[in-house]
């Protein structure tokens, strides 16, 4: 068992490092948020002031925290994880950043003998709660073989992509879909409900035909019901199209759906709905309003 630092226990980061203490790994625990690490110091699990402090002596860092801004601060910023790490340390960031932020962090790791990993997940709450999260994992071949472990204590798939960047890379790609896919059905429930459809019957015909797909069959009921608890907040969706546009402009190819996706996200988020489920896209195409 290795002594790992997790860095950022929200929604997303404290199922996995939950994941990671049932495994039996040795946690110390960082958020930026004081009350986020109350159930872990209930456990016993060492909880640091900050990311420098938590991963002194850790053979692992973990992190996962919501954009290129608050990575740069928890990695690169004063009491940062790049400049307190250990050499020899491998960092595997779960976080969803630009390839180019993964890169520079990349760059600053190696300058110190520090070896990071963009390692974003795809999948939501519940998948982070059962284990069941896809690790796509951008770096060193040889430490991604050391840090495996550690990610099939938190997922059912880990894949190493290709080199720094490569896994952030993929992330917005899968993003990009699943942002494109809700849109998608946002339309076909405001087309179902306007046609007086039952709802049952579109909502089981539609996930077994040539459509159907888990945005579908998790989204579809959503949106049917109103029910716009988040599982992946609108806000963290639209920045991820943002970053996605971003990427396409790196390598100079054309988005134009992937663009227009994105300003419905914006303009939900702009209508003050980002802290809700990004299905609530929904809301937005549809000009209602959220129940209070």
């Amino acid at each position: 068992m290795s002594t790992v630092a997790f860095i950022g226990v929200g929604a997303m980061g404290s199922r996995m490092a939950m994941n990671l203490h049932a495994a039996g790994h040795e946690l110390r625990v960082f958020n930026r948020n004081k009350e986020k690490t109350k159930p872990f110091a209930e456990k016993g699990i060492e909880v640091f002031d900050s990311p420098a402090a938590a991963v002194k002596g850790a053979e692992f860092v973990c992190s996962i925290v919501s954009d290129d801004i608050a990575t740069r601060e928890v990695m690169l910023g004063a009491g940062g994880i790049v400049g307190a790490a250990s050499a020899g340390t491998i960092i595997l960031d779960s976080s969803t950043n630009t390839p180019a932020m993964s890169r520079e962090v990349a760059k600053a790791a190696a300058a110190r003998g520090v070896v990071y990993l963009d390692a974003p997940v795809s999948g939501s709450l519940a998948q982070a709660q059962g284990k069941e999260l896809v690790f796509l994992v951008g770096g060193d071949k040889a430490a991604f073989d050391k840090a495996k472990p550690l990610m099939d204590a938190m997922g059912k798939m880990v894949r190493r992509i290709g080199d720094s960047g490569a896994g952030a890379t993929l992330k917005l790609i899968n993003n990009m879909m699943s942002a494109t896919l809700t849109a998608a059905v946002a339309e076909a429930v405001q087309m179902a409900e306007a046609a007086n459809l039952d709802r049952d019957a579109a909502l089981e015909v539609l996930g077994e035909g040539a459509a159907g797909s888990r945005i579908l069959k998790t989204k579809l009921p959503k949106m049917f019901k109103r029910d716009f608890s988040p599982q992946f907040q609108l806000e963290l969706m639209e920045k991820d199209l943002r970053y996605f546009l971003l990427l396409a402009s790196d390598v100079d190819r054309p988005a134009p759906i992937a663009s227009l996706v994105r300003s419905q996200y914006q303009a939900a988020k702009l209508a003050q709905l980002g802290k809700l489920d990004s299905c609530a896209v929904f809301l937005q195409a549809a000009g209602e309003r959220p129940k209070s």
